[in-house]
């Protein structure tokens, strides 16, 4: 694995139960309005991360915020850290636009979220 290919987390989804409600507690938190403002989610920019709030569809998402390392390669980068010993969550999948997000578990349990832009 080289440096380039890792470019980091700048992601970092929380799980809400409602958008509308958590939406003000966000923008409060944050000073700004949102940048993106759907009802399958809601984005802000600030301080050079992507601070994200998506819908809890039914207990699908997780229960805390999921940090997204963005890679260059989604499918390599699964391949490697499932080699290491981590587990597949949720497969790399589009979220609109050409993103690919997938998460992963370690072996401590915890979920780690990988994000490709196309």
């Amino acid at each position: 694995m080289t440096n380039t290919e890792n470019m980091g987390i700048q992601t970092v989804l929380h799980p809400v139960a409602d958008l509308e409600k958590a939406k003000p507690v966000y923008t409060a938190l944050l000073g700004i309005e949102p940048q993106a403002d759907s009802p399958y989610y809601v984005g802000y920019t600030h301080a050079g991360q992507q601070i994200g709030l998506v819908p809890d569809r039914g207990g699908h998402t997780d229960s805390t915020p999921v940090a997204y390392w963005h890679v260059a390669d989604i499918a390599a980068k699964i391949a490697e850290v499932t080699a290491a010993g981590a587990t597949v969550k949720d497969a790399a999948h589009d979220v609109g636009g050409g993103r690919l997000v997938a998460t992963v578990v370690d072996v401590d349990g915890n979920v780690l979220g990988l994000l490709q832009d196309q």
